[in-house]
C-alpha cells in the first residue's frame, strides 16, 4: 500500500509496557515490558500462544484497562493517565474492537445491536447508519433477524458492524476466527482486510492463527509478555 503522510501518522504507541495483576498473595505478569508502534492504515497481525499477553495488550490499547507501568498512546495521548470518563470518549470515537464472542445482544435484531450504541450517544441517523453498515458487511438481509438466530459467521459480520459504527480509525480484533470455520474465518478475515483498506483504518488482530499472518501488512509476535519483533 502506497505511503503518505496520513498513514505514516502514528495512532498507536506501547512503550515499555508492563501488566501485573494481584489477587490475595498471588501475583502475575501478564506483561514485560511490550512495545510496538501502529500507523494510520497499517494492518498488523499479533501472533502468539494462549497466555503471551496478546488479550491483555489489546485491552489496554482498548483503553479497557491500564498499565501497571510503561505508557500507551493513542493518538499521542496517554490514556493510562486519563480518567474512564476520558477514555470511554476515546473508546467511543476512536477505537472498535472485535471480540471472538459474545459482540452482540443476543434478543435485539441485528439492526438493533448495531444502532445501540449510536443511539445511545443521541445520533439522530443511528437506525440509518446501522443499514448502511449491515450492507457493507452483507447482510442488509439479516437485519431483522435476532442476533441469536444468526449463524456464527454472520454473528461476527453483524460484530464487524458495531465495530464500525462510532466511525473508528482503528479497528482492533481479538481472535475474531478462533471458533469458525476455515471457510467462514476466510471470509471474515477478507472482509477486514477490505473494510480497513477502503477506510484507510489502522487494524490490529491477535489471533493464534497463522493464516491471519497472510492477511497482515506486518506480522510481529509475542512471548512471555513481550512482542519479539516482526517474522512469519
Amino acid at each position: 500500500m502506497p505511503r503518505d503522510a496520513a498513514t505514516d501518522r502514528e495512532v498507536v504507541r506501547v512503550d515499555d509496557v508492563f501488566k501485573i495483576y494481584r489477587a490475595a498473595d498471588e501475583e502475575t505478569v501478564a506483561l514485560r515490558g511490550a512495545s510496538l508502534s501502529i500507523t494510520a492504515g497499517e494492518f498488523v497481525a499479533l501472533l502468539g500462544r494462549s497466555g503471551s499477553g496478546k488479550s491483555t495488550l489489546l485491552h489496554l490499547i482498548a483503553g479497557l484497562d491500564t498499565p501497571s507501568a510503561g505508557r500507551v498512546c493513542v493518538d499521542g495521548r496517554d490514556i493510562g493517565r486519563l480518567h474512564e470518563e476520558e477514555r470511554a470518549h476515546i473508546r467511543e470515537t476512536a477505537i472498535g474492537m472485535v471480540l471472538q464472542r459474545d459482540n452482540l445482544i443476543p434478543y435485539l435484531t441485528a439492526l438493533e445491536n448495531v444502532a445501540l450504541a449510536p443511539r445511545l450517544a443521541g445520533r439522530a441517523d443511528a437506525t440509518r447508519r446501522a443499514g448502511e453498515l449491515l450492507a457493507q458487511v452483507g447482510l442488509a438481509d439479516r437485519a431483522g433477524h435476532r442476533a441469536a438466530q444468526l449463524s456464527g459467521g454472520e454473528q461476527q459480520r453483524v460484530g464487524v458492524a458495531v465495530a464500525l459504527s462510532s466511525r473508528p480509525h482503528i479497528l482492533l480484533g481479538d481472535e475474531v476466527t478462533g471458533e469458525l470455520d476455515s471457510e467462514t474465518a476466510s471470509g471474515i478475515l477478507e472482509l477486514l482486510a477490505d473494510l480497513q483498506q477502503r477506510k484507510q483504518m489502522a487494524l490490529l488482530l491477535v489471533t493464534h492463527d497463522p493464516a491471519v499472518a497472510g492477511r497482515a501488512g506486518r506480522v510481529l509476535r509475542m512471548r512471555d509478555g513481550v512482542v519479539v519483533g516482526d517474522g512469519q
